[in-house]
């Protein structure tokens, strides 16, 4: 019988981020490769596994065939923005058996870009196949979906746009921290509910950004970690959970899968919500993050709003979370699972700046696909 081992995330780097115009997605997904197997203090020879996933099936094996690698594990997965949290829970599996060794994970888009270009469309063609077609011809697109799961928490628990504002006024606090961040000008509530009007109860700064990037974690068994460049950032526990494609068939729009993840990784890491330094939540819209703090267990459901609104999301708050300005206003490329992991994992290394928390030693990552369709939750720690 195999003893598992432990697994660890030994690199953690990005790629170039906000207006990329001068790179492919692909040429993204290596750069961020190449960085955090450097960051990492390891070759391309070390490297036996590789996960990736894009608007291409193959997207795995075009980019190790452009790397050079011949990986003898591959993992790919079509989940929405928490493909990456999913893709790490295999890996680590996988490398916890003995599968696997050291595994790269790398993810690039130039969505931005695209757009700029007239290439593909917001939001309305991601909603328009399978049963999502009995919604997108009546304009019950991405943004509406989640607009709808916000309406409800308000209609239901009292909730106020003012402290779902609150939620993105912290993202931009915590960007501002960070130079790396797309926008960075310090903004109040009045700004956020001034700002144009996109679905109700939305306006532009209740919602994420568009932005080209990518990034890069490495995975590694203890043995290989201990030799590794970095501290290593265990993963102490995770889980995975699904809920559905259609909104009609969502039980009920105030309750994210996170619920079902969360309890699963929480258990597996022994730890409790109460426990946690920092956190790194998909934060798509606003709704996305307070749904996210309920389901977990950092407040009871329906309380969501009164626990954001004094700024404890902030760096120097009480739960600091989205540390480098989140998809708000740091980076958003379309798949912003990815960038919570790397974010997490500099956090707890300890080499984030003028936004470091300080002792921060164990990390909550929580990525959210589709319209809470779908949920990845990882906890992450150093000794």
């Amino acid at each position: 019988m195999v003893t598992p081992r432990r697994v660890a995330i030994v690199g953690a780097a990005l790629s170039a981020c906000g207006r990329v115009d001068d790179r492919t997605s692909s040429q993204l997904v290596i750069e961020g490769a190449m960085r955090a197997v450097e960051d990492a203090g390891l070759t391309k020879n070390q490297i036996d596994g590789f996960g990736s996933t894009s608007g291409s099936p193959l997207v795995p094996i075009d980019i190790t065939e452009r790397m050079g690698l011949r990986p003898t594990w591959v993992t790919t997965s079509s989940v929405g923005g928490s493909a990456w949290e999913f893709m790490a829970q295999h890996a680590a599996a996988a490398i916890a058996m003995g599968d696997v060794d050291v595994v790269v994970l790398s993810y690039g888009s130039t969505r931005r870009s695209e757009l700029k270009r007239g290439i593909g469309t917001a939001n309305v063609g991601f909603a328009a196949s399978g049963g999502m077609q009995w919604d997108a011809p009546y304009g019950h697109a991405l943004i509406a979906k989640y607009a709808m799961a916000a309406r409800r928490h308000m209609h239901e628990f009292g909730t106020k746009i003012e402290q779902l504002a609150e939620i993105s006024v912290s993202a931009r606090y915590n960007a501002s921290l960070n130079p790396e961040a797309y926008y960075r000008d310090p903004i109040t509530i009045d700004d956020v509910q001034s700002s144009r009007m996109i679905c109700d109860p939305f306006t532009k700064l209740h919602c994420c950004i568009r932005s080209d990037g990518g990034g890069a974690v490495v995975l590694a068994s203890e043995d290989i970690a201990k030799d590794c460049a970095k501290q290593p950032v265990w993963v102490l526990g995770s889980g995975q959970a699904v809920s559905h494609t259609v909104m009609s068939e969502w039980h009920d729009f105030t309750e994210s899968p996170c619920v079902w993840a969360g309890k699963k990784a929480f258990a597996k890491a022994g730890v409790k919500p109460s426990d946690i330094d920092i956190c790194q939540f998909y934060d798509s819209f606003t709704i996305t993050v307070l749904e996210t703090i309920e389901g977990l267990g950092f407040c009871e459901r329906g309380e969501g709003g009164e626990f954001v609104a004094d700024g404890k999301l902030r760096v120097g708050g009480a739960l600091p979370t989205n540390t480098d300005g989140g998809g708000l206003s740091a980076c958003h490329p379309g798949m912003r699972g990815m960038f919570l992991m790397v974010e997490g994992a500099l956090q707890l290394r300890g080499e984030c700046g003028d936004r470091q928390v300080p002792n921060a030693k164990l990390c909550c990552v929580n990525g959210t696909g589709g319209w809470f369709s779908s949920t990845g939750t990882m906890i992450l720690g150093v000794d």
